[in-house]
């Protein structure tokens, strides 16, 4: 957008103004509107968006209600937020008005569902993102609730989705919650649009239609968003899913379908899907946005966030989450990793995207002046810490490969693989004044650091930026769990413990690595978990926390749990859905605790495993007397 009209207030081009030297943003480090008063304190009578979100309202680079809203701001639009509406009070959602161009909605930085429960399905007893840590602040299913909260009060007025909740349940799923498949939440919501993915692209499009003046029913054409359409002469070389009825019928069908939709996650190589349900309703999902280039990316971090919870919070004691990420700087975006469990593919996307140098250590610089800094930058990476750039040179021109992973089963022979960028950064950051030391505590690839032949990525690791302990992901120690996973073989992380162990004895360190183990995959049946538990006892540790997988949706492995068909192969796959089971496989991850006794036991006998109850040094549990129940007389 070349020119903006005084119609909307402060132009579009203030903040990124500032940047170069020209004029300040008048409201630079302002929380947004939440409240008529705020909006009068601006000179607004009326919002263009209004921001609807599950979380508190933090206005930090952290939270995608924050990116976006300050992505609108920055190219003029007006944009308010209403946090955490009561959904049982239609006026909740009224207490801005209504937007001119559209409401904008979303569950937060977490699935609701996600945030609620555990994997046994039991309630949570705090949320992180809510003042207080207080639970029961936001529905279930926020984002079908508020969007039809939204409808009750306000019949045309346009509703945007996104948010981590929207974007991974934009076609059919499989609901774990429910234990069924759900129609694509376009439809259960009664939105118009879902812009999906990481959106600053799709949403300015979508703004810019709005503000044209074009009905929101016609804009179908904006990669990275999903929409409704009856006739279908709006879809141009279009590949049609199996129905809504055929998956709901047949589960090889719906772990078809699945692989069509993982299969259609790259800007470069997709194609529009298209979902049919009942009364020739089609549900049609265009293809990713493209990536963020290294500029665009930094301009979204230079907004004028305001870097924590809006001040109405404080007597609540503050939002909780922010004491993770507030002294931490999101390097990169996107993974190429491929852990089946993982959602990120269908978010966030496979192509690595990373901000400069000078945007992360102009971050960095002004956080050392905040107030709280005690001299420790606690992270500096995203969903893989040690990807700062896409795997291979064709990737920004051609897309990633369809069929096959980066990593996975064995490193690809065209990836390029180096540390040295990150490692730079990191020296740059650990030089700046008034920082003692930077942590890296983002997930880092032990299989791309194996793939590296320097040692000096491993050596400045160890060096400067743990404490004592490396954490990181092998998951499990079966080659058959590992498989289903999309993890390397046990072989892999055996070799990087030795490696780890060279280098903390090379720079002079006494330092550990403690491993993330999950329980329960697909492909793990009680063999496979006593592997595990033989090798916990080996490496003589006890996790205190085990992952029991949970099957969210989005991911191959949630595929394979509703399907028991592993979607890559269509083959079948073992699945341990029963509760008692998923409480025996956890339980021999800790099997030392006194209240795992019973299942410990139990599943050992089940698995044939009874030479492991004993006294003997590779035993896992002692024998016990059992209680012999009096005969009545």
């Amino acid at each position: 957008m070349a020119e903006m009209k005084d119609t909307r207030g402060s132009t579009n081009i203030d903040s990124l103004a500032a940047r170069k030297g020209g004029p300040q943003h008048k409201h630079k480090h302002e929380f947004l509107p939440v409240s008529r008063s705020d909006m009068k304190k601006r000179g607004w009578d009326q919002c263009d968006f209004i921001y609807v979100t599950g979380d508190a309202y933090v206005d930090h680079s952290s939270f995608g209600t924050a990116i976006i809203s300050r992505h609108l701001e920055a190219h003029g639009y007006r944009v308010g937020i209403i946090a955490q509406p009561d959904w049982r009070d239609d006026s909740s959602i009224a207490v801005l008005g209504e937007p001119r161009l559209g409401f904008l909605v979303s569950s937060g930085n977490m699935d609701s569902m996600v945030n609620h429960y555990t994997v046994n399905k039991k309630r949570r007893k705090q949320d992180a993102y809510t003042p207080g840590g207080v639970s029961g602040k936001r529905p279930d299913y926020a984002v079908v609730v508020y969007s039809n909260l939204i409808r009750r009060t306000y019949k045309k007025t346009p509703v945007i989705l996104g948010g981590i909740e929207a974007s991974l349940r934009r076609m059919a799923h499989y609901d774990y919650w429910s234990d069924k498949l759900k129609r694509s939440i376009l439809l259960d919501s009664g939105a118009d649009l879902i812009s999906y993915g990481m959106g600053e692209h799709s949403i300015l499009e979508i703004a810019d239609a709005l503000d044209s003046g074009m009905d929101v029913r016609d804009i179908t054409y904006v990669a990275g968003t999903v929409y409704r359409s009856r006739e279908g002469t709006d879809i141009y070389d279009g590949k049609y899913l199996p129905s809504f009825e055929e998956i709901s019928e047949n589960k090889r069908k719906y772990a078809e379908s699945f692989m069509i939709q993982y299969e259609n996650t790259d800007p470069f190589t997709a194609g529009p899907l298209v979902e049919r349900y009942p009364g020739k309703v089609l549900v049609v999902q265009n293809p990713p946005a493209a990536p963020l280039t290294t500029q665009e990316l930094d301009d979204v971090y230079a907004y004028p966030y305001a870097g924590t919870y809006h001040p109405s919070y404080e007597k609540a004691g503050g939002v909780p989450a922010i004491q993770e990420i507030r002294f931490s700087l999101t390097s990169c975006r996107g993974c190429f990793g491929g852990c089946n469990f993982c959602a990120l593919t269908f978010h966030q996307g496979r192509i690595v995207q990373a901000r400069s140098h000078e945007s992360i250590l102009a971050e960095a610089e002004k956080m050392t002046w905040e107030k709280g800094f005690k001299g420790y930058i606690h992270d500096v990476g995203g969903p893989t810490g040690n990807f700062r750039k896409p795997s291979c040179d064709k990737q920004m021109k051609k897309g990633v490969c369809v069929k096959k992973q980066c990593l996975f089963p064995k490193p690809c022979s065209n990836m390029k693989v180096s540390h040295k960028d990150y490692v730079a950064l990191l020296r740059k950051l650990r030089s700046l004044p008034k920082v003692k030391k930077v942590f890296v505590r983002s997930g880092i690839r032990f299989d791309y650091v194996m793939a590296d032949k320097e040692d000096t990525f491993l050596k400045e690791l160890c060096r400067h930026h743990i404490s004592g302990q490396l954490r990181v992901a092998p998951e499990h120690v079966s080659d058959v769990v590992l498989q289903a996973m999309g993890k390397p073989e046990n072989q892999v992380y055996e070799a990087f413990l030795k490696r780890y162990a060279r280098v903390n004895r090379l720079t002079g360190k006494q330092q550990y690595a403690v491993p993330y183990l999950m329980s329960s995959h697909p492909g793990s049946t009680l063999k496979e978990a006593v592997k595990l538990a033989e090798y916990v006892r080996d490496l003589g540790y006890t996790p205190e926390q085990v992952q029991d997988f949970y099957p969210t949706p989005a991911t191959i492995s949630t595929c394979m749990y509703y399907t028991g068909l592993d979607p890559r192969t269509m083959k079948k796959i073992y699945v341990p859905r029963s509760h008692h089971e998923k409480e025996m496989q956890r339980a021999l991850i800790q099997y030392k605790r006194p209240e795992n006794y019973e299942l410990v036991k139990e599943a050992l006998c089940r698995a044939g495993r009874q030479d492991l109850i004993g006294f003997g040094e590779k035993c896992l549990i002692p024998p016990r007397k059992m209680k012999k129940n009096k005969k009545r007389r």
